[in-house]
């Protein structure tokens, strides 16, 4: 009998014998699937998988799209073009990290730049990067030659052609336009879901930046089998072609942007001469800067030097500064007070030189006095005496805010050009809240001739004056007038007027038929006196702001023409402010009316100025309102 630990053998190798014939049965089923496998893979799906292996040795070239072209409203001679050049390029991960550091000094020294500027574009975090690092743009053919001469010997270099701006004669319309720039890391970070990538081009100014979405069209691929190498090793070429951004119209008049950059000459300040439905005809901001450096190689230095100049050539004036818009306020002290019925027009108020109010007296620009003078006189001879009493006794300062706000003051006017600032409009809460101090009677007084606490950009005074030639209606300022097909022509879209502001149902129109004729007064009888123009009437106000400085002050005038015009169609504004910062020649003025003589009569700045008399070339010293 069996021993219970010993079983019988005959038990034993029947139980091992069932096993090993399940596990040749895996086998053969294992094998099977394989050989399965492997023949769908070679066989049946062999084509593909050999396409995807080329795909490995292919190399991807970013062909960059030309950005569309800019014009100005006449559509004629463009502002920007194209000009074609060629930007450098290394791949990080196709360079031996041992020859990483002499390929970007032998690199720097081909392309003639500092090691420093290649350096900072590969961070030692890319060096496993695939993708082409641009390290130089408008590279010239001849540096290309020399770069193919010793491709040999320079891992991961590469370049393809990229077009760069070619700002023509642009001057002044440098604040409008803007310039480019290769994107920055920021940029990328934050654009980077908008299909924005390492290297491309980006508006960083102006209409360059805002419209970069239609200007950038978008980029073409091109693609290539290569070698380890990098070279080619396949004539096949697969492309897809760039597509160029959509050319701009703008509603600026190169001729009218000349005459204005003349007139205001070389004067910090700036011009805004705009149509009353909001199409800008020219923005001149001086100082201004030439978009063109930063094609060049001195780029940087240039830059650096242009950014620290304490006269600020990269500001626009027009929308990035706001100034106390001191006798100009009295065209919306007058519609305050005839639309509210708080004085009859007729009434009249002394003015002495001077007035005693909160133990101080209170002085009058014109030292003398201006006598009595109703409404229609107080705002011809710009009186602050009679702004200061109707201001302070029957105006008050929540309804100067009112109207203020009315008419766009501390608001955005939504121009199509990037940072623009609201200015400043004050308030007793606020005043309470920054200084801790009470608002004052004498408070009111400053605000009612414009000084003070009160900020506005000149284009805020422009859409001011726009809503009194509409009857209360301001539209938003723009710059953008059409896009156009780059290749057609075809136009695919108009920028039409868009109502930001109406106060026609508080401001009856016998208000600002009243305030229209008051401000013809100024010009003809007042404190502008520049009414010996003969191509064309002309209504506005003067306004001369205190800045603290006992020889100059900001120096204002606005105006629109014609005056006796019936159809904003034809109507133009002009709005002229010269800093402080220059010495006083009581300028604004003058270049106004050169301004209005050259649209109106069709002349170049040199024949306004001999139309209008050699005075207009002289400046007129003393303060004046």
């Amino acid at each position: 009998m069996a021993s219970i630990f010993n079983p019988d053998p005959i038990i034993r190798n029947e139980h091992y014998g069932g096993r090993l014939q399940l596990f040749r049965w895996v086998l053969i089923i294992c094998f099977l699937l394989y050989g399965a496998r492997l023949f769908t893979m070679q066989v049946m799906s062999g084509e593909e998988y050999r396409r995807m292996s080329l795909d490995i040795a292919k190399r991807i070239t970013i062909l960059p799209a030309r950005r569309g072209e800019i014009y100005d409203r006449n559509f004629n001679d463009p502002l920007v073009v194209n000009d074609d050049t060629f930007a450098v390029t290394i791949t990080p991960a196709e360079v031996p990290e041992d020859v990483m550091e002499d390929l970007i000094t032998r690199t720097a020294e081909l392309l003639g730049v500092p090691r420093r500027e290649v350096d900072e574009k590969i961070p030692q975090q890319y060096y496993r990067l695939y993708q082409p690092l641009e390290i130089a743009s408008n590279v010239s053919f001849e540096t290309v030659a020399v770069l193919a001469e010793n491709l040999d010997t320079l891992p991961g270099l590469n370049w393809q052609p990229k077009p760069v701006r070619n700002y023509i004669d642009v001057g002044s319309l440098s604040h409008i336009i803007g310039y480019v720039g290769n994107i920055t890391r920021e940029e990328l970070t934050m654009l980077y879901n908008e299909g924005y990538k390492q290297g491309d081009i980006i508006g960083k100014l102006g209409i360059e930046r805002q419209y970069d979405d239609i200007l950038r069209g978008k980029d073409g691929l091109e693609i290539r089998t290569v070698d380890v190498r990098g070279r080619h090793i396949s004539r096949e070429l697969q492309r897809e072609s760039p597509s160029m951004g959509k050319n701009l119209v703008l509603t600026v008049d190169r001729d009218i942007q000349i005459l204005a950059e003349k007139a205001l000459g070389e004067r910090m300040g700036t011009v805004v001469v705009m149509k009353p439905n909001g199409e800008i005809l020219a923005m001149v901001s001086y100082p201004w800067y030439d978009p063109n450096l930063f094609n060049r190689k001195t780029m940087a230095a240039e830059y650096s030097q242009l950014s620290q100049n304490p006269n600020k050539p990269f500001l626009n004036r027009a929308v990035q500064s706001s100034y106390p818009p001191a006798s100009t306020f009295k065209i919306l002290m007058s519609t305050a007070l005839l639309t509210e019925n708080l004085v009859n027009p007729a009434m009249r108020i002394s003015c002495t030189g001077g007035i005693d109010y909160g133990q101080r007296l209170w002085r009058c620009w014109a030292r003398g006095g201006h006598g009595w003078v109703n409404l229609q006189e107080g705002l011809a001879v710009s009186c602050d005496i009679y702004f200061w009493i109707t201001g302070r006794d029957y105006v008050g300062v929540d309804r100067i805010n009112r109207y203020a706000r009315g008419f766009g003051y501390a608001e955005l006017t939504g121009i199509d050009l990037p940072s623009e600032i609201r200015g400043f409009m004050p308030y007793p809460q606020w005043k309470e809240r920054r200084f801790h101090e009470r608002w004052l009677a004498g408070d009111t007084m400053n605000m009612s001739i414009g000084q003070g606490y009160t900020l506005v950009t000149p284009l805020q005074m422009t859409n001011m004056v726009a809503m009194v030639i509409n009857n209360g209606i301001a539209y938003k300022p723009h710059v953008l007038k059409e896009v156009r097909d780059p290749v057609s022509g075809t136009l695919e879209r108009t920028v039409e007027p868009e109502i930001i502001h109406n106060m026609q149902d508080e401001i009856p129109p016998h208000v600002f038929e009243t305030v229209r004729y008051n401000m013809r007064t100024v010009v003809t009888h007042g404190s502008a006196r520049v009414d010996n123009i003969r191509a064309v009437e002309l209504a506005g106000k003067t306004g001369t702001a205190e800045v603290g400085l006992p020889d100059r002050w900001h120096c204002w005038f606005i105006a629109y023409g014609p005056y006796n015009s019936t159809d904003p169609d034809e109507q133009v504004i002009v709005n002229v402010l010269v800093e402080a910062s220059n010495p006083w020649d009581w300028w604004s003025p003058y270049a106004t009316a050169i301004i209005f003589q050259g649209i109106f009569a069709n002349q170049t700045y040199e024949e306004a100025v001999l139309a209008l008399g050699w005075q207009y070339l002289a400046p007129v010293q003393g303060r004046r309102e």
